[in-house]
């Protein structure tokens, strides 16, 4: 094999450290800056008013179940398989009611779906942006159609709330998006909002949930924790709580008030911003690589020479 000169080294060092300049960079980044926007749409659920019908469950799966792509899901006490009772969220249910019970007197329903980050990490991780956020209502949606797979947004999610159809000829993940293409279009609310018959489950903009849980708070001292859970945890979130036990022994995460993605997403836009860390790691490897490519040709050039003279 003939070796590299240096010349032809050095063309082929420059034509990648141009193509890499200007390679186009794709990630998935959460839209919007720290703050949190109170204009964005959200959902209260409030645990002490819940009585626990699952009439949301429910209605969500009939009113989100894309040709049939949410299946039942049959319960243990029912080997006919005649209910539909999921235990938790899976890749046919995106939402979920389930019982806390510590004593007669300690007990509470708690719902679970996703949270509508203000700052989403499922968006920040996905790296093909089938996980976005709509800059106008906030809410955070699923796009199958460009889903790799990957199931980033799973890991990414500090409430563990994306699930993925692992029992699927071609699966996709599946999560909460405030119905979206279905009840919010038609009626301007969420299926489970709308039909929860006491009001433990309320869909509007995010201030007025605040303003609405305050108020709830302030009619009935000594009915809930005081505080609602979501309005600073990982930067807020728009599916907020009110509960009258702690937050934690309904399984719902004592999270700081830091979001994950903001960190993860100053990584990207400074050791990665302008595609400057590649860059510079290439070019050591170019360094390193043309250094041994003058050491090989300088042990090289004595037995060259000492063959040619042979010949001669």
């Amino acid at each position: 094999m003939k070796p590299l000169s240096r010349r032809n080294f050095l063309k082929t060092a420059g034509s990648c450290a141009g193509l890499l300049t200007v390679a186009p960079v794709t990630c998935a980044l959460a839209s919007g800056g720290t703050d949190v926007n109170n204009d964005e749409l959200g959902m209260l659920y409030d645990a002490t008013r819940c009585v626990g019908c699952k009439a949301c469950m429910a209605a969500c799966k009939r009113t989100n179940n894309d040709h049939g792509n949410l299946e039942p899901e049959t319960a243990k006490f029912d080997p006919d398989g005649i209910w539909d009772a999921p235990e938790d969220l899976s890749g046919n249910t995106r939402t979920v009611i389930k019982l806390y019970k510590e004593s007669p007197a300690s007990w509470s329903y708690v719902k679970y779906s996703c949270m509508h980050c203000q700052k989403p990490s499922c968006v920040s991780a996905c790296p093909v942006g089938a996980l976005s956020k709509d800059k106008q209502t906030g809410i955070v949606s699923y796009d199958k159609t460009l889903c790799i797979g990957c199931r980033y947004c799973q890991i990414a999610c500090p409430f563990n709330i994306p699930k993925f159809q692992w029992d699927r000829t071609m699966p996709q993940i599946v999560k909460c998006n405030f119905c979206k293409d279905t009840c919010l279009k038609e009626k301007g609310i969420t299926a489970c909002a709308d039909v929860c018959p006491v009001k433990a489950i309320v869909f509007g903009k995010r201030k007025d949930l605040l303003t609405e849980a305050r108020r709830r708070m302030k009619d009935h001292p000594g009915r809930y924790v005081d505080t609602v859970y979501g309005e600073h945890e990982v930067g807020g979130v728009n599916h907020l709580y009110l509960a009258g036990v702690p937050f934690t022994k309904l399984g719902l995460a004592d999270l700081p008030a830091d979001a994950p993605a903001v960190f993860s997403e100053k990584i990207h836009h400074t050791i990665y911003k302008g595609f400057i860390a590649p860059i510079a790691l290439y070019s050591a490897l170019c360094f390193v690589a043309l250094r041994n490519a003058r050491k090989q040709e300088s042990h090289q050039a004595p037995h060259d020479g000492g063959s040619r003279k042979g010949k001669t």
